[in-house]
């Protein structure tokens, strides 16, 4: 049953690469991601209220979440621009390297760590065939996965020593926070956030089910092996591929089809060589995304 409802959370984290590139048709990525961080926070708020947690607001609480939030805002700023230049295939694709960059970050050195990383990189050149100028979004994506695995880098540190879903609520909050002021920035005309239907799908996926498939990992991390939950998130890309080519119509061809078949390989030999299992957290604390 874990593993099923983590198999259901990959596809939903999948399916919001395919919704957020449909909804960037009508708002700029900026401004969608201050939506989509205000209804993920407001739904978090009534969990607590909810099931009565406590918030804390310790020191250390406080630096956990401002050092996980920079890394999150930049992740997430990264590939939703990204996502505004180039397809949610490649994004997803792209973004799948977090599991080969982790190990790495932490120095988790092995010879399966080098040849996934070797692996992926012929496997990106491929996928995105840069030229001499190169693709704009699929850099940014680029640079969106090395700032998420940087935060999953974090968290395997501050949730075993802080109060996790403190540290979840607050990163939250902070992204709102951080993200309000880009609506200043981007300045998008004000029938750009009119409800439709497109838009309220979109932040269902992306604010919703997204921030509902956070709490699931956070159930399923404290049950199932890290090994294979990293094995399971590998379908991540597949998912939105899939996805991406029934809903939006996209396409690749015989060499980007060999690039993102290298990209989940390396994701594959990474997980594999991503180390022994860390210790599980203290009950009563949990791992966000």
């Amino acid at each position: 049953m874990p593993r099923f409802a983590l198999l259901l959370t990959t596809f939903i984290w999948g399916a919001t690469f395919p919704a957020t590139k449909a909804v960037l048709e009508q708002l700029p990525p900026l401004s969608f991601l201050f939506l989509r961080f205000l209804l993920g926070a407001l739904l978090v708020g009534g969990g607590f209220l909810l099931w009565r947690l406590r918030l804390h607001r310790e020191q250390a609480v406080l630096r956990a979440s401002a050092i996980a939030t920079c890394w999150l805002f930049l992740g997430y700023v990264f590939q939703t621009v990204g996502l505004y230049y180039t397809t949610s295939s490649n994004s997803a694709f792209i973004t799948a390297l977090y599991v080969v960059i982790v190990p790495l970050i932490l120095r988790r050195f092995g010879w399966r760590v080098w040849l996934a990383t070797g692996i992926a990189m012929v496997g990106l050149w491929l996928l995105v065939k840069p030229s001499a100028s190169g693709n704009l979004g699929d850099f940014l994506t680029l640079g969106g996965a090395i700032a998420f695995a940087a935060h999953i880098a974090c968290l395997e540190r501050f949730t075993r020593e802080v109060d996790a879903p403190s540290l979840f609520a607050w990163q939250m909050a902070a992204m709102v926070v951080l993200l309000l002021p880009t609506l200043l920035i981007e300045q998008a005309p004000v029938q750009a956030f009119a409800p439709t239907a497109l838009l309220l799908i979109g932040l269902g996926v992306t604010g919703g089910l997204a921030t509902g498939a956070f709490a699931v990992q956070m159930w399923v991390q404290r049950i199932v092996p890290a090994q294979q939950v990293a094995l399971i998130f590998a379908s991540e890309p597949a998912y939105a591929a899939g996805l991406s080519w029934y809903f939006l119509g996209e396409t690749l061809d015989l060499q980007g089809w060999v690039g993102s078949g290298l990209i989940l390989l390396a994701v594959l030999v990474g997980a594999y060589g991503s180390g022994p299992q860390p210790p599980l957290p203290a009950v009563g604390t949990v791992q966000p995304a």
